[in-house]
């Protein structure tokens, strides 16, 4: 049975991306599960991918992007000595992965013990959507910040994705919330709780200092951006910086390295606040049974109606290239989800 992926032979623009077809199925090894998938992301980190400038990623092509997926499993590994090396799975079952890269395939091999089921009730775009994002503004929140109830937070490129569940999972927790973003983006900010900053027209450091300060703020920006951040904070509060977005659309020059060091030397001054860098995949290999915990509970607020996507649009996986491009022009307001197979 043939099967179709997007693949990239090497690194570049969207043009890199060609859909394939495979003449037959991959098959399960001991401990792995095949899975149909149903739905993976179009991020911001897969265009970091597809250019081979994501920091600490050490595939080269021939290979697919995809973040995340959510699928059903297709067809279960072989038994090993220790018993089946997909114990607790079931053929027909919904699961979820974070992948890191290969989910932009109609069928594809996972290990066993890394997929996360999914409740039947919760659709496979919603569910796909909090693996990635909202798992990162989950455990930036929770797990990094620590923020408590009725708190005030700044949150960066606030109409994207991690900074619309940003906002949606600060409202559960009725914080304060400020969002920079686009003036395009206000309404969206606002529908969301958050009191929307305009960055091209306002200064955002000049604003929150004037709201006394932040409890924590969320900043992807890099550079000179997260020292404006962090002067936007009162005592007591905390920078999360979570990505060099600047850098990857060739505007920072950020030396990563030396920005991990300089911003973690902040933490040793005496002026009340912090710092803590977040990276979902390193804190996943860390401790795994944060992310399955935390996964799993996405899911039920999910499921619950408490939380819900904001999906801007359903594309097909042939339309891989035009999902990064719409990302890199900023011309999404909330996420793609790539639609690859049927539930």
């Amino acid at each position: 049975m043939s099967y179709k992926k997007v693949i990239l032979n090497e690194f570049g623009n969207p043009d890199v991306l060609q859909v394939i077809t495979e003449d037959s199925l991959p098959e399960p090894g001991a401990g792995e599960v095949r899975v149909r998938v149903l739905a993976s992301s179009a991020t911001f980190t897969d265009t970091l991918v597809r250019k081979g400038i994501y920091y600490g990623f050490k595939e080269k092509p021939p290979l697919s992007p995809g973040y995340d997926m959510v699928g059903v499993v297709d067809k279960l590994g072989p038994s090993t000595g220790s018993g089946n090396g997909a114990t607790g799975l079931k053929v027909g079952q919904k699961v979820a992965d974070l992948t890191v890269w290969g989910a932009y395939s109609e069928y594809m091999l996972r290990p066993a013990d890394s997929l996360v089921p999914v409740p039947d009730s919760v659709a496979a775009a919603d569910a796909v959507s909090m693996v990635l994002s909202y798992v990162t503004a989950y455990q930036m929140l929770h797990r990094m910040a620590k923020v408590q109830r009725g708190q005030t937070i700044l949150v960066h490129g606030a109409g994207g994705a991690v900074g619309t569940a940003l906002l949606q999972l600060g409202e559960l927790l009725d914080l304060k919330m400020y969002g920079t973003a686009s003036a395009s983006k206000k309404e969206l900010v606002e529908g969301l709780g958050a009191v929307h900053i305009d960055y091209a027209a306002e200064d955002f450091v000049a604003r929150m200092q004037a709201e006394g300060g932040c409890d924590a703020v969320f900043d992807f920006i890099g550079g000179d951006h997260f020292k404006r951040s962090f002067d936007s904070l009162r005592k007591g509060g905390i920078l999360v910086p979570y990505g060099f977005y600047d850098d990857a659309m060739g505007k920072g020059g950020d030396n990563v390295p030396m920005t991990f060091m300089k911003i973690s030397l902040w933490n040793i001054l005496p002026n009340g606040r912090r710092t803590a860098f977040y990276s979902i995949t390193p804190l996943r290999k860390k401790n795994p049974d944060w992310f399955r915990e935390d996964l799993s509970a996405l899911f039920n607020l999910l499921a619950e109606g408490k939380i819900k996507p904001a999906i801007e649009r359903m594309m097909k996986l042939d339309n891989a290239a035009e999902a990064h491009r719409l990302i890199e022009e900023a011309a999404v307001k909330g996420r793609i989800v790539l639609e690859i197979g049927e539930e």
